[in-house]
């Protein structure tokens, strides 16, 4: 089964289960994948996370009662999984711009989220270029820190930690370190198994360096693997989005390999980032 028919399986599950209390874990067994790796993937091909898809849809859902019937705000907030009237109606005027009592009145456009439907993009005119590369054990070395997929907080997060490090003069240290087979810097991203809430991620900044890492930094050994190398061009970080779309989208669904779920890695060049020409690169080891 093809992520993207693992993840329309699983749209499907939450579907059925809309007002169900379902945990993030049920929802990617469906999909046959760690809650790690089915929140990333789903994320980069919708833009939103899980528990934003289920809140977006609920309130769809609604606002449809609110307009069709008579129901009481109250009972809808607790329908919709809600602890209180309050809670339901900031979270209803987030959504639609108006509280439940005002769009029953007034009539006015809601905001709907439609369900989900995940199609493979045939995209004929913006081929990838990619390789096939076998690649022995390495170490990388740099900061790390860990996030939760929940929510979106990875996908907050991470951007200001690169802004974070590289006030610090974090890139010019790895750069100079930078001694491996894989020249630039590397943002690396992997579940965290050390953790049992299995939706969280570790992401470091780092770099491919053979030897002991100075004091201030710490270090990780990635596996050997087979590895599919995808070019990236353009600035970011654009570029580097519409690339993880593009592979999970298109480029899996149309080959025989699988992501193994292990550590995958951005590659980034120590160039201008708005530069239009910029190359940079994506590893996913594969099986």
């Amino acid at each position: 089964m093809s992520w993207i028919e693992s993840i329309q399986k699983a749209i499907y599950f939450i579907e059925q289960h809309l007002l169900d209390d379902v945990t993030l874990e049920q929802i990617a067994q469906e999909a046959n994948a760690s809650v790690f790796h089915f929140q990333r993937v789903f994320y980069i091909l919708t833009d939103m996370s899980i528990t934003d898809y289920i809140r977006r849809r609920r309130l769809t859902l609604a606002a449809q009662e609110i307009m069709d019937t008579h129901i009481k705000v109250i009972d809808l907030a607790y329908k919709y999984g809600y602890d209180s009237p309050e809670a339901f109606t900031k979270a209803f005027r987030k959504q639609h711009n108006v509280t439940p009592s005002e769009a029953r009145k007034m009539q006015k456009p809601l905001q709907s989220y439609n369900r989900l439907v995940i199609q493979v993009s045939l995209k004929g005119a913006e081929p990838m270029k990619y390789k096939i590369v076998e690649k022995e054990k390495f170490q990388v070395v740099g900061v790390k820190r860990t996030y939760s997929c929940k929510n979106g907080e990875n996908t907050r997060e991470i951007p200001l930690f690169w802004d974070e490090m590289n006030k610090k003069g974090m890139d010019e240290t790895l750069i100079k370190l930078n001694n491996g087979d894989i020249k630039g810097i590397l943002g690396v991203c992997l579940a965290d198994k050390q953790h049992k809430e299995n939706s969280l991620m570790d992401y470091w900044i780092a770099t491919d360096y053979v030897g002991t890492a100075p004091e201030n930094l710490v270090t990780m050994e990635i596996p050997a693997a087979k590895w599919v190398v995808f070019e990236v061009h353009g600035p970011m970080p654009d570029a580097m989005q519409n690339t993880w779309k593009q592979i999970y989208s298109e480029w899996f669904p149309s080959n025989p390999y699988k992501p193994t779920g292990a550590a995958e890695l951005e590659v980034y060049t120590k160039e201008d980032p708005h530069n239009p020409n910029l190359y940079s690169e994506i590893w996913i080891p594969i099986q």
